[in-house]
């Protein structure tokens, strides 16, 4: 039988104290240290928050952990919000928090209890070094981890700093719920989370922008008069009590992610590993799951090698998809300034919901009265959810909050759409959309993306498109039908997306334009033309044929495409306009062309039709579009007449970096709604219901468009509709499909067991 496992531990947080407990519990013959550089009772902040999946976890994979903890959890459902002296409550939550302090207390019992050898004030050696000696080293050693660092060309760590500072407190009394209070100060925006860990203790953090804790002097005061200061801010909900710390200091939150977890025998745990936003709880929560994952694949993988893969394989998609809601938990603190003049429960609602990770759906279960009062404050007629709430556009209403987002097919030929367009945007139509939008609609035949793309510069196709809208129209009652124009700029003259991507022709290719000389990809497509001012009023013209022949056509809305690196887009980024006349250079000359050719389109475009812009808030790359541009980029745009901005991202240059994830657009659009007061259509990775009425509700947008979703199911909104129960009139099922209309029933699916269920060996 091969020998027990020598297990070396460093740090002995709650991450490394349970990885050590339940490897010695799974086999007591193992041998196992633990080196902590602090004293048993040294520890970083005072309550600790576990969810009741974590808690589940420790259940079944250690009882007397979880019996202990049990008997030390401090119990509460609600979240008070307290807003411009105004207390918003939402109950259901479930919380459930302890001391720090007393849950490392249970830790050492533990694992001394065990057997694991717990050396406390003593440096741990470095982890090279260990693993000469032990089969496994668990770097359990913090966010500044001196394991990561020592390893950093096989860990790749990536280490981003946030823009507020906090600081990490304690109240000598119990807030009766989860609580976020606002404090507008004359140097800018605070805020307060609290919480209860003990039947007289609360934790407290104080957070603000960097600049606001500069502007108020926090840099210039030391420990004991930073915490004077916060108490007598938040005077009120600390009911005028003072504020304890512990070796407490202002510090802003980095964000650490690395590209590998494990090193030989080497493995990263908790926050050595990754860490997310405290504005989630998540930190211990991240590390005590890490543990027992760990402990769980050491157990179950036939080596070490696979288990420390296994575990990484395992934790990695959990952590990614934490960190991406911690980001934007983080981040709408950040920005928090530009939600207070929201209403009341609005931003109470958009608070809650501000993770993406506790939606409209979800709240209403916890708490069917607080969202029955937003939606009412929303507008939402009796039994109708938000996403069925009409909505206007200049001389547009539309029935639904639902958009048919742009897609582009490449089955036209020589620009001409044909029956499939006809049955393509007409089944979306019959499927309940408010709005369905055409691909990007070229406005000449150089101005295509490939041979496959449509057009409307001739009267042919015109008359194409008059066949689709008197379709939409004749046959779904109530739908609109946008089109969307464009010019494909310096990615033209490419093969169609399945043939190969932003490839260039085998062979008909022709010549590109662009605001600058700047190929798509170097090497692989065109270097294309600068435009010269007589070429930019050819284009700018187009643009007013193609609307002219848009509005005979019968479209409803139509949407000038600035986006994607398209023409109009490569004039807006700085990295595809590199010009030096009056079109290039400032932002302000970057958009002079866009907006020539808005305002030709607005003059032709019938008055009591709206009119939207599509931009790229971000370009997702060093030295592109950035986000405070793109508000300044929708505020001209509106300031000309828009009259909503479809707010994307990113497809500007190749070497782009999104940072993918559910509704990951939205916060761009959110940015530019709440600081221009200006509707917003959303777009990007939406595929839920749920998420539609959510963001909604939140303000975060006025319109929610669907690509994917609406591909898969063209009956998508309908669908919607069923699932929630809603039969009223922004949702009529086509006649003939009536008899659809209720959701079929399913199979049978059985719940998975729980992942985590060990028992130690005799």
């Amino acid at each position: 039988m091969p020998r027990p496992l020598r297990v070396a531990v460093i740090g002995g947080g709650p991450g490394g104290l349970y990885a050590a407990a339940l490897l010695k519990r799974l086999d007591p013959a193992r041998d196992i240290t633990v080196w902590e550089r602090g004293a048993p009772d040294d520890t970083f902040g005072f309550g600790v928050v576990l969810s009741d999946e974590t808690l589940g976890g420790i259940e079944h994979a250690d009882p007397e952990v979880y019996r202990a903890l049990q008997a030390e959890f401090v119990r509460w459902d609600d979240i008070d919000i307290v807003h411009r002296r105004r207390t918003l409550t939402s109950g259901g939550h479930g919380f459930a928090a302890l001391g720090r302090r007393r849950l490392l207390e249970i830790l050492h019992e533990r694992c001394a209890g065990l057997g694991v050898r717990l050396r406390f004030r003593t440096e741990a050696p470095p982890a090279a070094e260990l693993a000469t000696a032990y089969d496994l080293v668990v770097a359990a050693d913090g966010v500044h981890s001196r394991t990561r660092e020592a390893h950093a060309d096989v860990f790749a760590p990536r280490l981003t700093t946030h823009r507020c500072r906090y600081i990490w407190l304690a109240a000598d009394f119990a807030f009766d719920a989860f609580r976020f209070e606002i404090a507008e100060t004359e140097h800018g925006v605070m805020q307060l989370h609290g919480y209860p860990y003990g039947p007289d203790a609360s934790t407290v953090i104080v957070e603000m922008r960097e600049e606001v804790w500069r502007a108020a002097g926090f840099d210039e005061l030391d420990e004991q008069e930073s915490i004077a200061r916060c108490a007598k801010i938040f005077a009120d909900a600390l009911r005028g009590r003072p504020l304890s710390s512990n070796n407490s200091t202002w510090t802003a939150f980095r964000t650490v992610v690395n590209d590998r977890w494990s090193h030989g025998g080497i493995v990263l745990l908790g926050d050595a590993a990754h860490t997310a936003h405290f504005s989630i709880g998540s930190g211990t929560k991240l590390a005590v799951e890490d543990a027992l994952a760990l402990a769980a694949c050491v157990e179950e993988q036939p080596t070490l090698d696979r288990a420390l893969a296994a575990y990484e394989a395992e934790r990695r998609p959990v952590v990614e998809s934490t960190q991406r809601a911690a980001a934007a938990s983080l981040r709408w603190f950040e920005d928090l300034a530009g939600y207070l003049d929201q209403p009341p429960r609005q931003f109470a609602f958009n608070l809650l919901t501000r993770s993406r990770r506790v939606t409209h759906d979800n709240l209403r279960l916890r708490d069917s009265r607080f969202t029955d009062a937003v939606e009412r404050d929303f507008g939402c007629p009796p039994g109708t959810p938000p996403m069925f709430t009409p909505f206007r556009l200049r001389g547009l209403t539309l029935r639904n909050r639902v958009v048919v987002s742009p897609m582009d097919m490449y089955s036209a030929v020589d620009g001409v759409p044909g029956d499939f367009h006809l049955v393509h945007l007409g089944a979306r139509a019959l499927g309940g959309a408010g709005l369905v939008m055409t691909e990007m609609v070229c406005v000449s035949a150089e101005g295509r993306i490939t041979p496959g793309c449509a057009g409307l510069y001739t009267p042919g196709q015109a008359a194409a498109w008059r066949r689709v809208t008197d379709f939409v129209h004749q046959q779904s009652p109530g739908t609109a039908i946008g089109v969307q124009l464009g010019h494909s700029g310096r990615k033209g003259s490419t093969k169609l997306m399945w043939e190969g991507i932003d490839q260039p022709l085998d062979s008909g290719n022709w010549p590109v334009v662009a605001a600058s000389p700047i190929p798509y990809r170097p090497g692989v497509n065109q270097v294309p033309y600068e435009l010269h001012r007589a070429a930019l009023t050819d284009i700018r013209e187009q643009f007013a044929a193609a609307a002219r022949r848009a509005a005979r056509a019968g479209f409803d809305l139509l949407e000038l495409h600035c986006a994607h690196g398209y023409l109009l887009s490569g004039f807006l980024s700085p990295l595809t306009n590199r010009r030096t006349d009056a079109y290039g250079g400032s932002l302000e000359r970057r958009l002079r062309f866009p907006l020539e050719v808005f305002d030709a389109v607005r003059g032709v475009w019938p008055g009591e039709r709206p009119m939207t812009v599509r931009i790229s808030a971000t370009d997702w790359a060093p030295g592109g579009t950035t986000a405070e541009e793109a508000v300044e980029i929708a505020r001209a745009f509106v300031a000309h007449g828009a009259d909503a901005i479809d707010v994307s991202t990113g497809q500007v240059v190749p070497d782009e970096h999104p940072e993918y994830g559910r509704s990951y657009q939205t916060p761009y659009a959110d940015r530019i709604r709440n600081a221009l007061k200006v509707p917003v259509i959303t777009v990007g990775a939406i595929s839920s219901w749920d998420d539609v009425n959510s963001l909604l509700l939140a303000g975060r947008a006025d319109l929610c468009a669907l690509a994917r979703p609406h591909l898969y199911d063209p009956h998508w909104t309908l669908h919607a509709a069923a699932d929630q129960g809603y039969e009223g009139p922004a949702a009529p099922w086509p006649l003939p499909y009536r008899a659809g209309s209720r959701t079929p029933p399913t199979g049978r699916t059985d719940a998975p067991k729980p992942r985590l269920t060990l028992t130690p060996r005799a």
